[in-house]
């Protein structure tokens, strides 16, 4: 996603700026590709009666904190509004895949309670 440009999901968007990063830097995307290292990731999508404003709430922001604390430099959380449906998406990546998985569960949850 990027935010800079769009607050969902665009393939031309992203590819632009794949193509952008191979001119920039003169290699090949075979190079690039070599240098990124995938990690276990966890998608929960949670149903909403409305879309929340997630970034206003203090419980949501505190849970959010608290797992990116728990993760250090070794994983990201990401939450956001689906642009298309009445879901806020739930993502954690990790490390470990066991700890990814019940992190974004217990976000999951949260976003749930704050959510009704």
């Amino acid at each position: 996603i990027c935010r800079d440009v769009t607050t969902t999901g665009d393939g031309i968007v992203s590819a632009l700026r794949v193509l952008a990063a191979i001119c920039a830097s003169g290699q090949s995307l075979r190079a690039l590709r070599s240098r990124v290292t995938k990690f276990p990731q966890t998608m929960i999508n949670v149903r909403v009666a409305r879309r929340t404003d997630i970034g206003g709430n203090a419980t949501i922001g505190d849970a959010v904190r608290a797992v990116e604390r728990a993760l250090g430099d070794r994983g990201r959380v990401l939450l956001r509004p689906s642009g298309t449906e009445p879901v806020i998406r739930v993502m954690v990546e990790g490390h470990d895949a066991a700890q990814v998985e019940q992190h974004a569960r217990e976000l999951a949850d949260v976003v749930r309670s704050a959510a009704a």
